[in-house]
């Protein structure tokens, strides 16, 4: 065998120009292996589903002609890539080995050894042909600038591939629809089922326990996320048939007993590249400009905008600030987690729905993320690398170049400013606005100081009073610290005895 090229489980690209001939000289290496199941222990259904999807990609290899040779956990003993690629080197004689351009910098660091590790093979990395713009394109286009913030990149994106554009202005007047996008859901709003596979799980729990993997969260007989091209773009389907109507009105919404709402559930089959992401702009821009009256520009623009514009933004940050961006901690926050992050006993209604549902499905939407799970780890002032071991293990769609940025950097503000103007904290009153979990909660979003008030209440005005120094110039929030200007010593006083009861009781909340 002449040449070895190596696929990972997050390249599962069918269109990739690797697969346009078959060559009998060409071996394609696809494995399970240790070092990608425990560098963070992950949710069961993650590693169910990314080697679910490795195998039928290995199939689908090998019956349209191709070589491949496909390593299951328990066929092998070697730790990392490293390790199995340079005996399967050896035993096959390679002259060539190729990859893709990995996504996770860890993954960059050690594959960009291989060239001094094997002596006399030529080693080549390629593109992965999937994202839209190349890894340095949100460097260069903030170049000089303190903050990056989306939306200016988002607009030359638009530009650049066409897409809801009218020559040279936005399709409508206007480029971005958030301010129309914020509405909470009314309860007896009717609700499409989200549609589910039934993937047989092929042994793979079974497997995990006997090779010693730890996971979290719980899986049943079969898997319900696409695992290949066939299923990937009947789920696109169902969303711009039956979701796309309400996805932008309801985007920001939370719902006390829905799951999934009108989000397409797509994150996992973009980020493994079984789809790739024009295709799918693509699609909803089609569904908006066929029926414009029924899926009304604010849902197309909002949900294009989550690939074209954050999608690519998030991972251009990720190569511009690795690998110092892994370390940084603005607030010096030092926190560990609550113990019911990972089994969701606590008697919040919300935080406890947003992790039972994360346990059940490996799922959460943004908001979900963004102002529940992670407005709380900030407000209690959780470490940042205890937030994103969370983060990363627990939901399907997390790879490190799309989960960091989001939580170090938008949602725990720990990246100083980079990517958000401001911190993403919030009162009880925010999410009483959202949603309707207040109501059937143990504690009282319209009380501060009492017994059963809201938590997030005053942790979040201690939050500001305790990081006043580096807040209070910042004109985002200004509202907020005039606020505290009103306040008189007694009443910040009791704000920080009661979050500091709060904080010593985080288990018993």
């Amino acid at each position: 065998m002449r040449e070895i090229r190596i696929i990972l489980g997050d390249q599962l690209n069918r269109n990739h120009s690797w697969y346009k001939q078959v060559d009998s000289n060409v071996l394609y290496l696809m494995a399970e292996v240790k070092s990608e199941t425990d560098y963070v222990v992950h949710h069961i259904q993650k590693i169910t589903a990314f080697f679910l999807a490795m195998r039928d990609f290995a199939d689908w290899l090998d019956a349209t002609g191709h070589n491949v040779k496909y390593f299951r956990l328990h066929d092998h003993a070697h730790p990392n890539f490293t390790s199995l690629v340079s005996a399967i080197v050896q035993d096959c004689g390679a002259s060539h080995l190729s990859y893709q351009e990995p996504d996770e910098y860890r993954l960059h660091k050690e594959f960009d050894t291989w060239s001094e590790l094997l002596p006399g093979v030529s080693v080549r990395c390629v593109s992965s042909e999937h994202f839209m713009a190349s890894r340095d394109a949100v460097q260069v286009h903030f170049k000089g600038k303190k903050q990056w913030v989306m939306e200016s990149f988002y607009r030359s994106m638009r530009k650049k591939y066409d897409v809801l554009m009218e020559g040279y202005e936005p399709l409508g007047g206007k480029w971005n629809y958030d301010a129309d996008n914020r509405k909470k859901i009314p309860l007896n709003t009717v609700i499409p089922d989200p549609l589910s596979f039934h993937n047989a799980t092929d042994g793979i729990p079974a497997m995990l326990k006997s090779c010693g993997v730890n996971t979290l969260g719980e899986i049943g007989d079969t898997l319900i996320w696409p695992i290949n091209r066939v299923q990937a773009l009947e789920l696109l389907e169902y969303f711009c048939t039956h979701l796309l109507t309400n996805f932008g009105h309801y985007q920001d919404a939370l719902h006390p007993t829905e799951w999934s709402l009108f989000h397409s559930r797509m994150s996992f089959a973009l980020n493994t590249k079984i789809v790739h992401p024009l295709e799918v702009i693509e699609r909803v821009e089609q569904a908006h400009l066929a029926n414009p009256e029924e899926i009304t520009l604010p849902q197309a623009e909002g949900y294009i905008r989550q690939i074209l514009g954050w999608r690519e933004y998030v991972r251009g940050i990720y190569w511009a600030k690795m690998p110092e961006y892994a370390s940084l901690n603005f607030f010096n926050h030092q926190g560990a987690l609550p113990d019911w992050f990972w089994t969701g006993k606590t008697k919040m209604a919300c935080l406890k729905h947003a992790i039972d549902q994360s346990l059940q499905h490996s799922y959460a939407h943004h908001i979900q993320r963004l102002m529940l799970t992670g407005n709380f780890a900030s407000l209690i002032g959780a470490h940042p690398d205890e937030v994103d071991r969370w983060y990363l293990g627990i939901y399907i769609d997390a790879i490190e170049w799309v989960e960091m940025p989001n939580t170090r950097g938008m949602s725990q503000y720990a990246d100083g400013g980079i990517m958000g103007t401001k911190p993403y904290v919030s009162s009880a009153n925010y999410i009483q606005k959202m949603s309707h979990y207040c109501g059937n909660c143990a504690y009282n979003p319209k009380n501060r100081l009492e017994d059963d008030a809201c938590p997030f209440n005053a942790l979040y005005w201690a939050f500001y009073l305790r990081h006043e120094e580096s807040l209070k110039k910042n004109p985002r929030i200004g509202m907020v610290y005039r606020n505290i200007a009103k306040m008189d010593a007694d009443t910040r006083n009791s704000i920080r005895q009661k979050a500091g009861a709060l904080l010593e009781n985080l288990n018993q909340l």
